[in-house]
This record gives structure tokens, sequence and C-alpha cells, in this order.
């Protein structure tokens, strides 16, 4: 009887090692560079802080990973928010919070 799993294990995503670099690159690049570079640089840096304490690469990647998918989904949210959608009928959870008081 082996001591092995008899399933491989999943492997969590792991970015390429310039993945950070490009993705600044491609975030300066962006109409909202103004905001979203210092965003990533901060989020990069508790990151790294948080690596360099924990010796576990898992922050960074999903950093990397979160900025990733803002990147890709930044044209549908554009659209989305282009296309005039009325969304004053929507729930204010706030509001909704307020009257189980």
């Amino acid at each position: 009887m082996s001591a092995q799993p008899d399933h491989a294990p999943v492997t969590p995503y792991a970015p390429a090692p310039g993945a950070p670099a490009e993705l600044l690159t491609q975030l300066r690049a962006d109409r909202r560079a103004a905001q979203w570079v210092p965003a990533f640089q901060q989020e990069w840096t508790a990151a790294l802080e948080e690596s360099r304490r924990t010796f576990s690469l898992a922050g960074l990647y999903e950093v990397v990973q979160d900025w990733q998918g803002r990147l890709a989904h930044a044209p549908a949210v554009d659209a989305f928010v282009a296309s005039g959608y009325d969304d004053s009928e929507s729930i204010d959870v706030a509001e909704l919070r307020g009257r189980r008081r």
C-alpha cells in the first residue's frame, strides 16, 4: 500500500515570472492609470511584505490574478456603464439593514 494520494493535487495558479512587470505596463497604458497604478503598487508592496514574512508566494499570485481580471473585465464594465442601464430600482443593502432594526 502506498502513502501517496491516488489523485493529482490541484496546482495553484502561478503567473509567469514576468507577469507583474507586464501587468504594470498594461495598467500604465490604461485610461484609469492614475488610479490603478498606485492601487496595484500598494497591493503589490503589501503582498511582497507578507511574502517575506510567510515565505509564501500566494499573496503575490493573488494580486497578479486579481489585477489581470480587472483589466480583462474593464471593457465589459465600460460597456455596461455606457449603456445607460438604469439601476435606480436596485436594492440598497444599507437601507434594508436599517429596516430590520
